[in-house]
């Protein structure tokens, strides 16, 4: 299991992949309870991580301005 630093590095989409694959287990409903409560978490992890990329991505979206040249990213951080 990935610690909280390897999840900061996990790409939108490979986090996104791993959560899908918890759920199918979970839904699967195979597997200890110890082993389903530790994959509920993980995936709690994964969906908090998903949700930051996805603001960031949108803060990025939402600082495009219109300029004097056109379109431009104005620094959002």
């Amino acid at each position: 299991m990935s610690t909280q630093r390897e999840l900061s590095a996990l790409s939108f989409e490979d986090a996104l992949q791993e959560l899908e694959e918890i759920v199918r287990s979970l839904e699967g409903g195979k597997g200890s309870l110890a082993q389903a409560i530790a994959d509920y978490e993980r995936g709690s992890a994964l969906r908090q991580h998903c949700e930051r990329k996805l603001a960031e991505a949108e803060a990025k979206v939402q600082a495009i301005v219109e300029g004097p040249g056109g379109p431009a990213l104005r620094d959002v951080e």
